[in-house]
């Protein structure tokens, strides 16, 4: 889709009466952490069975009220999305690819008995909010707007069945480095005793249920000294599918690049496509494939193996530099960010700051 195919909405501002301003606003965005800090408004859409959606609004950032029999909280029926806007060098702000988030909700609201938003409305929604904070974007090295698009079940109801009400929601996070201590070779812990998602499950939504199974192996890995996991398929336990909240790649020494296929279980990442694209361009071979653990790690050994990197939307492109599990415990490479990962994360975020051009037409300004 491109975005000419698409008219955002118009959403109705209701300012804040307290707007973040001056001094206290130039010191949180002097060093933003990653999901700490948020903007004063926050756009939102309600949903009924009866009315669909409605009432489009821009509004003050603050809690939500809810019913203690609220669906969400008993039955877990919730979707998310994540994306950026950033501030480019004239002052502008652009978003990336925000109609593949729009259709990825869309997706999985359906997985998830949820209410489906247009695409016009997901685009309205950022567009509305980010002009309304425009202030709160960032525009120092690697830090941009986190954007972060979720709906939930709002009915108030205790029983098995989706709920005949939803609310959708955007908030917005100035941040910097996803990872402490900037771009860096990450450690990864291999859980082979806890899984992320089976086969006919929720792996290919973007629901907080996912998440919420990864918290407990995650802790193993920091344990363990790492600092995140990375899940085996369910039904063998021997295949490489995606770390806690990242798509996951390898480099052969040839320069084939490999990344465990889409089946079901596996987040399909708008950050994986746009990399496979570009890497494509470059000239690397690319293979969806299913990648076994014990092949990854003779890889490593013999060297045949070269590079190992993860990618989303929060982190960009991680490189990994080690790789370790219940009985082995491997270096990737020299422990360094590779050619290969370093350099298509530099294509990807130079097309994102606007430093190169966009030949994919993938971004869409927002002000």
């Amino acid at each position: 889709m491109s975005i000419s195919d698409t008219t955002p909405r118009t959403f109705q501002v209701h300012p804040t009466d307290t707007p973040t301003t001056g001094a206290d606003l130039e010191a949180l965005l002097a060093a933003p952490r990653f999901g700490s800090v948020f903007t004063d408004h926050m756009a939102r859409i309600s949903w009924t069975q009866d009315a669909g959606w409605h009432d489009h609004r821009v509004e003050k950032y603050g809690p939500l009220q809810l019913d203690p029999a609220t669906a969400v909280l008993h039955y877990a029926q919730e979707i998310f999305e994540g994306l950026k806007a950033y501030r480019h060098d004239d002052g502008s702000v652009w978003t990336f690819r925000p109609w593949a988030n729009a259709e990825r909700l869309q997706r999985s609201a359906r997985r998830l008995a949820l209410p489906e938003l247009s695409v016009e409305d997901f685009l309205g929604s950022i567009q509305a909010l980010v002009r309304t904070d425009l202030d709160w974007v960032p525009g120092g090295e690697e830090t941009s707007l986190y954007l972060r698009p979720f709906m939930y079940a709002s009915e108030p109801f205790l029983g098995v069945r989706a709920s005949l009400e939803a609310e959708y929601l955007v908030i917005a996070s100035p941040v910097g480095s996803y990872f402490a201590g900037g771009v860096r070779p990450v450690s990864i812990w291999v859980a082979e005793d806890y899984h992320r998602a089976g086969p006919g499950g929720t792996g290919n939504a973007k629901c907080g249920g996912n998440y919420a199974a990864s918290l407990l192996p995650q802790q193993e890995a920091y344990a363990k000294g790492c600092e995140q996991v990375c899940f085996l398929d369910a039904k063998t336990n021997t295949l490489l599918e995606e770390l806690g909240g990242m798509n996951v790649f390898t480099v052969r020494a040839d320069g084939t690049v490999v990344t465990p296929r889409l089946t079901g279980t596996i987040l399909e990442g708008v950050t994986r496509s746009s990399i496979l694209t570009l890497l494509s361009e470059q000239g690397h071979a690319i293979e969806e494939q299913d990648i076994p653990l014990t092949e990854l790690l003779a890889g490593l050994a013999d060297g045949s193996v070269a590079e190992v990197f993860a990618c989303g939307t929060a982190a960009v492109v991680t490189p990994i530099g080690r790789l370790a599990g219940e009985g082995f415990d491997q270096t990737i490479g020299d422990g360094t960010a590779g050619p290969v990962t370093t350099s298509v994360r530099q294509q990807l975020t130079d097309i994102q700051y606007g430093r190169a051009a966009d030949t994919h037409s993938w971004l869409h300004r927002l002000a």
